[in-house]
């Protein structure tokens, strides 16, 4: 994957932070990078360089990242790394559900951040090249259009987030097989499993809740105990 190309737009209030990680980035071979310091101005370059990745800060002068976190999905599927000093599970789990690919804690190390970029910008690559095979993907009552990003249950679309649509994808592409946590971190989350045992149980249940008519007593994604999830298709 070429880095060259990829832009990417940081979004923080604190100049010495948008400094250093400007730095270690293009160190790293990004070469367009542009920063922001306000939820106003940052939603606008957004709009203006249509950047390939965000890193947003939550606490913002003028609003909040979360905010900005979800102009951003009406418009685009692009990677979101949240920046934040807010340390709390819930604060972490919110960043989450409204469509963040990541959440990075303050004080953090530039090296980390810049690895994880890296990682986001990969599997967003890896992603497109599967949309542009325009594959269908058929699975008892699913039917997963990758080019479309679109997953239908007896012929009826589920809309789905970008994280969630993922996740389908790679169990619908190993129906009836034990899928580890650790398996589902690196394809889907391009992460080691260290430290996303709860990020990958939320995104499980919100997608129970999208394709299970009871989530709370699953027919088709399963969990496996001790080993990891399932996706399972009786008539495969």
């Amino acid at each position: 994957m070429s880095l060259k190309n990829k832009k990417v737009l940081l979004i923080d209030d604190e100049e010495d932070i948008l400094r250093l990680l400007k730095t270690v980035l293009i160190k790293e071979g990004i070469d367009h990078v542009y920063t922001s310091t306000t939820a106003a101005d940052g939603f606008s370059q957004v709009q203006e360089k249509q950047p390939d990745l965000v890193l947003l800060d939550i606490m913002l002068p003028d609003g909040e990242g979360y905010d900005v976190c979800r102009q951003i999905r009406n418009i685009s599927n692009m990677p979101i790394l949240f920046l934040s000093a807010k340390t709390e599970e819930i604060d972490k789990i919110l960043g989450f559900a409204i469509g963040g690919d990541d959440y990075i804690t303050k004080p953090f190390s530039p090296k980390e951040v810049a690895y994880r970029v890296k990682a986001q910008l990969r599997r967003a690559d890896f992603m497109q090249e599967v949309h542009n095979k325009k594959e269908v993907v058929k699975a008892g009552p699913f039917e997963l259009n990758e080019q479309r990003a679109e997953l239908k249950k007896d012929g009826e679309i589920i809309e789905l987030k970008p994280k969630e649509f993922q996740l389908m994808s790679f169990l619908m592409k190993h129906v009836n097989q034990i899928m580890s946590k650790e398996s589902l971190c690196e394809r889907v989350w391009g992460e080691e499993y260290i430290g996303f045992d709860n990020t990958i149980m939320v995104h499980i249940r919100r997608l129970r809740e999208k394709i299970e008519a009871e989530p709370s007593r699953p027919n088709y994604l399963i969990t496996v105990k001790g080993l990891g999830y399932k996706l399972v298709i009786k008539d495969e």
